[in-house]
């Protein structure tokens, strides 16, 4: 979920709007501009997208309570050293897992998640997670990850 509101908080700064050209029952067509955000279209192809930068994290332990998360590694796209990074970028399995599971969330949760984001809500993690499903205990916090 961490992506999706990454992705979405950047396309909110873009403030683009683009043209819905929805035809009526009575054959007129209706125009009208929504944010991108709001776009059916970004939408989908945001969350058909999203699951596959999951080989951007890593399995890490707390040292503390050696509890398991999984924490982004990799730079984004646009960030100082994300050239250097491609250079020196090398392909694992590992994440599958985490992919698979990214996949089944996105495809159950898929209607919540849009009701988040035309809600204009922050810490999409913690509102999916604790108010829209029940994928976490009462106690799980994932907006430090």
């Amino acid at each position: 979920m961490d992506e999706v509101e990454y992705d979405v908080t950047k396309a909110r700064q873009k403030k683009t709007k683009v043209g819905s050209y929805r035809i009526r029952p009575d054959g007129t067509q209706e125009r009208r501009k929504v944010p991108l955000v709001q776009s059916e279209a970004f939408l989908v192809d945001l969350l058909d997208k999203v699951c596959e930068r999951m080989n951007d994290y890593q399995l890490d332990e707390d040292p503390v309570t050696k509890e398991k998360y999984f924490r982004r590694y990799a730079p984004r796209k646009g960030d100082k050293i994300y050239r250097e990074y491609k250079r020196f970028y090398y392909y694992s399995d590992a994440y599958k897992p985490l992919k698979f599971a990214c996949e089944n969330i996105i495809e159950e949760y898929e209607e919540e998640i849009f009701s988040l984001i035309a809600q204009e809500a922050h810490h999409f993690a913690d509102k999916l997670c604790s108010g829209k499903s029940d994928l976490c205990g009462a106690s799980a916090n994932h907006t430090e990850f």
